[in-house]
């Protein structure tokens, strides 16, 4: 390779959503929307089960790592996506696409891991309730917890490190509203081999590994069910997990949709509209999930609204 034809970049062009100026308005004011109702609502989730007593169970841990995560990934993103809707020109420094790259896996794997997490207390609450306060203590919760964050961080630095030491060419144009690595790679004038196996191994572990315990768990759970007597059992055990269920129904559907499937299949649109759906409407739907499928939510709202009723009538 001639290092001449070789540029040193200082930013990226990101093509964004669309060049449609009447489009970029609108779609400005949907996804402001979005992006506030995600942060207020994962941020309420947070506020909620730490204020609330009866929410400091193991499973309102998890989700508030959950909600803290969602509100992550949406910020890693969408900020800069909408101050680019209203610019002239949706561009983005090197070193700022490096970071919200490295931020957006970090909290897209610590995700993954810890859903599963969720899952394997879920089956443990209900398959195991005798062992349950033993082998769930709040020591193992915070293990659960606390591993993925570094693991997930320390993958994103190897493929940001794998990235951006490699030497692009004088195109800076990425095909996309963020940041991501796969429209990164085409940018890439040396040989990508490394780094797209390195993507892909590490891809298909979390996705895979972390999948796989959510779907052992749950169809451990699922025996266990069929197997209790009590109709109100049944009911309650189905009412814990359905939640869950329907977040990591969403989350891997989307995921892969976007990841998994034939390169013959992508295409630009369906893989914007999906990047879309993950990193701004998934976030905002997870809370909306847990709060509207949850009694014990819904209880605990009513019971602050009371208490802020009262402290201010």
């Amino acid at each position: 390779m001639d290092r001449r034809n070789l540029t040193v970049l200082k930013e990226f062009v990101l093509t964004g959503i669309t060049e449609h100026p009447d489009l970029r308005v609108l779609f400005f004011r949907l996804f402001l929307v979005v992006y506030v109702t995600s942060v207020v609502g994962n941020l309420g989730m947070i506020t909620l089960t730490k204020m609330d007593n009866r929410l400091q169970t193991h499973m309102y841990f998890f989700l508030r790592h959950l909600a803290f995560i969602d509100l992550g990934s949406s910020t890693a993103v969408g900020p800069k996506m909408l101050a680019n809707l209203i610019a002239n020109q949706n561009t983005i420094p090197y070193h700022w696409c490096a970071t919200q790259l490295a931020f957006f896996i970090t909290f897209t794997i610590s995700e993954l891991f810890i859903l599963s997490a969720t899952a394997y207390d879920r089956y443990m609450a209900i398959c195991k309730p005798v062992l349950y306060t033993v082998i769930m203590a709040h020591k193992a919760c915070w293990v659960l917890v606390i591993i993925p964050y570094p693991y997930s961080a320390f993958l994103s630095l190897i493929t940001i490190i794998k990235i951006f030491i490699s030497s692009f060419c004088g195109n800076n144009v990425i095909s996309h509203f963020y940041c991501d690595g796969l429209p990164l790679l085409t940018l890439i004038c040396s040989s990508t081999r490394e780094v797209e196996l390195i993507v892909l191994i590490f891809s298909a572990f979390n996705l895979v590994g972390s999948l796989l315990i959510v779907l052992v768990s749950y169809i451990l759970i699922l025996v266990a069910i069929l197997r209790m007597n009590s109709a109100d059992g049944r009911h309650k055990a189905c009412s814990t997990c359905g939640s869950h269920l329907t977040v990591v129904a969403v989350l891997y559907g989307t995921l892969f949709f976007m990841y998994v499937q034939p390169k013959s299949s992508h295409s630009f649109n369906t893989d914007q509209l999906a990047s879309v759906f993950y990193t701004l409407f998934v976030p905002m739907l997870n809370p909306m999930i847990y709060s509207m499928r949850n009694k014990e939510v819904k209880g605990a709202l009513h019971r602050i609204r009371n208490n802020l009723c009262k402290l201010f009538l």
